[in-house]
């Protein structure tokens, strides 16, 4: 369990998890990575019916924690805390909700493409500088992104690494909706409360259909982060991130 994460339980089974690492700008540590992937996975047993992700005010997170991001250069993606995240989002059996308000970068964006419902405030900013740290893509998203928003539109948001604002994550489809900050987290509780009120054998077996494409994005998930640890180890990677942390 995390300190940096708080869960709440509601009626109904709505669960909300919250990143609360706001000194860090909710950066993401192996515990917090593991305390969020127990809510998903454990949902089952424990009752869940849906699980909203929310950080805190103007930031959702500014994606893995650096030090982290260090220390995984001398080892493998897989089996880490961030990729078992990455890969429990893909299998989750349960609906997931987003209320993004401010920063959402790397895993910050990555994830949201699972949800199944997503709502950003207006100062919500989403990024995907993997290229620019020497990195590729995770969390399947050179599969989703492109699904989402079209090919052009990915190139420019993970190839050139460009910033996007919640108006352009909406047109694109990233989000439902903008929200103002002070009713964002009501309005991603209330769509919660309606799933979990729907019959819960229907609802699963339409997000199951909704998701037919499970297989492909758990394989594309094994292959970008093979990649993606390879990539660390490599000197273009070390610079970027010397280049990276000088800026700071």
């Amino acid at each position: 369990m995390s300190d940096h994460v708080t869960i709440t339980r509601h009626d109904k089974g709505v669960v909300l998890v919250r990143m609360n690492r706001l000194d860090k700008k909710n950066a993401l540590t192996g515990a917090m990575y593991d305390t969020m992937r127990g809510v998903i996975e454990n949902a089952g047993p424990e009752g869940t019916r849906v699980v909203v992700f929310a950080g805190g005010p103007g930031c959702f997170t500014s994606g893995n924690d650096i030090a982290d991001f260090m220390a995984r250069s001398t080892s493998d993606v897989k089996g880490s805390p961030a990729g078992d995240f990455i890969t429990a989002l893909a299998t989750v059996e349960v609906p997931m909700i987003a209320a993004v308000d401010g920063l959402a970068i790397g895993i910050g964006t990555t994830m949201v493409f699972h949800m199944d419902l997503a709502y950003a405030s207006p100062r919500a900013m989403f990024r995907m500088p993997f290229v620019d740290l020497g990195l590729v893509p995770e969390a399947a998203s050179s599969i989703l992104m492109p699904e989402t928003a079209g090919l052009k539109k990915a190139a420019e948001h993970i190839m050139l690494a460009e910033p996007f604002g919640a108006t352009e994550a909406e047109k694109m489809g990233v989000i439902n909706a903008v929200v103002p900050e002070a009713e964002l987290e009501a309005k991603a509780l209330e769509a919660a409360f309606k799933l979990a009120s729907k019959p819960p054998q229907a609802l699963a077996h339409t997000r199951r259909l909704l998701r037919s494409n499970g297989a492909a994005l758990r394989e594309r998930i094994k292959l970008e982060g093979s990649l993606f640890a390879s990539q660390l180890k490599t000197d273009e990677a070390r610079q970027a991130f010397m280049a990276f942390m000088s800026r700071k």
